[in-house]
């Protein structure tokens, strides 16, 4: 088996854990969430070798912040009105969204802000974009990359049985991996944007 799967195989192991129905009343979501992303972070690191972590380094620019807000906040709007036509189309769609919401109960929501700012949503991106897209890109062509990825970011989701969710996953993974697609040397404004649009959907603005 290529290596270059192994840490896919390990998220999809974290991702179970995390939304299952047999595993996840056992764990605490975040901590576990923030975990996860520390652990493919540094995989990926490792991994990923030179080219991820000279992108990392030397990739970043100033405007990546403002152009990473305005992602997350585009993002945040497509969802807010992605919300109002799945609650009208969908009876299923209020409570699955509520059960979404929930996970947050018992959890002080400035930890829950923290930890998607500073380590979930960043090590996503880095997971997600730039270690699994730009492997298979590198293996099977770069668009085939980004739809294998977004298909398997989509599919890791789905055992939380939440069609909502899945939906979700769909739409946020597609359009950071169609951006990475097109601008492979802005990793640092999809980290800013998904660490921002996960702050925001969640704790500061939620849906």
């Amino acid at each position: 088996m290529d290596k270059r799967f192994i840490p896919l195989i390990v998220a999809a192991l974290l991702w179970f854990a995390m939304f299952s129905p047999w595993t996840a009343p056992h764990l605490n979501f975040w901590y576990t969430m923030a975990t996860a992303g520390v652990v493919l972070t540094s995989m990926s690191l490792a991994m990923g070798g030179k080219p991820l972590r000279t992108s990392l380094k030397e990739n970043f620019r100033l405007w990546d912040v403002p152009l990473g807000i305005a992602i997350g906040a585009a993002l945040w709007a497509i969802f807010w009105v992605g919300d109002k036509v799945a609650v009208w189309m969908f009876p299923f769609a209020d409570g699955e969204i509520g059960s979404i919401y929930a996970m947050k109960d018992g959890m002080n929501p400035m930890a829950i802000g923290a930890l998607l700012l500073l380590i979930v949503g960043p090590a996503e991106e880095i997971f997600w974009r730039g270690y699994a897209q730009e492997q298979l890109g590198q293996k099977w062509g770069p668009t085939v990359g980004f739809l294998a990825t977004t298909a398997i970011y989509t599919l890791v989701h789905l055992w939380s049985f939440n069609f909502m969710l899945l939906v979700a996953a769909a739409v946020a993974g597609g359009v950071w991996g169609l951006l990475y697609r097109l601008f492979p040397k802005r990793l640092w404004a999809l980290i800013i944007s998904h660490a921002v649009w996960d702050a925001a959907v969640f704790v500061i603005f939620p849906i």
